[in-house]
């Protein structure tokens, strides 16, 4: 489904080639509205934020959002294991997922950015691809209600998501205290 790249490319960093394909991203959803539940209505608050502000204030908002908020990160499993090394192999397992199916990543990606698993999504048979969003949306509705409890409008991708999935988000405890935090914890700062 072609709505799940249109979904990755709205939360990826603002750029001016791709603002200026917002009508075509949008026609695209309204293509697939019998798929993805109307989501160009659902996205209308994020459309008008991407329409209508610059971009480098889009940009700082975006980096303000998603890179110097850890509850609004995009990685999934940082909302699930934080820190711990339980994220190295949930990284490993589906780095091999998504090679398996033909995935290709650029070196820099981490397997578990959202806008990643999105592309990767997009790629699959509807059912499969429904099965993987239903694994993951406990995680993305976690996202989601943060961003909606602080006022993005960016949180309208993942009710999209939410709503797309043959599963029910459940509630998610917090990840895992970071090591060197848990250390301090135990140890104090001392050397």
């Amino acid at each position: 489904m072609k709505s799940y790249q249109a979904l990755a490319l709205l939360l990826t960093y603002p750029e001016a080639d791709w603002l200026e394909q917002l009508d075509h991203v949008e026609a695209l959803l309204d293509q697939e509205s019998d798929k993805n539940g109307n989501a160009a209505s659902m996205l209308a608050p994020l459309f008008e934020l991407l329409r209508e502000t610059s971009l480098i204030e889009l940009q700082q908002n975006y980096v303000a959002t998603f890179d110097q908020t850890p509850s609004h990160s995009l990685h999934l499993f940082e909302h699930i294991h934080g820190e711990s090394r339980d994220r190295g192999q949930a990284m490993v397992n589906l780095l091999q997922e998504y090679r398996a199916h033909g995935l290709l990543m650029t070196a820099d990606e981490l397997p578990d950015y959202v806008p990643l698993f999105l592309e990767y999504l997009s790629q699959r048979p509807d059912t499969d691809a429904a099965k993987l969003l239903g694994d993951a949306v406990h995680v993305l509705a976690l996202i989601g209600g943060k961003l909606n409890k602080n006022g993005s409008p960016y949180h309208t991708v993942f009710d999209v998501l939410e709503a797309l999935s043959p599963v029910a988000a459940q509630p998610l405890e917090e990840p895992p205290v970071r090591d060197m935090d848990e250390a301090m914890e135990t140890f104090g700062p001392s050397p």
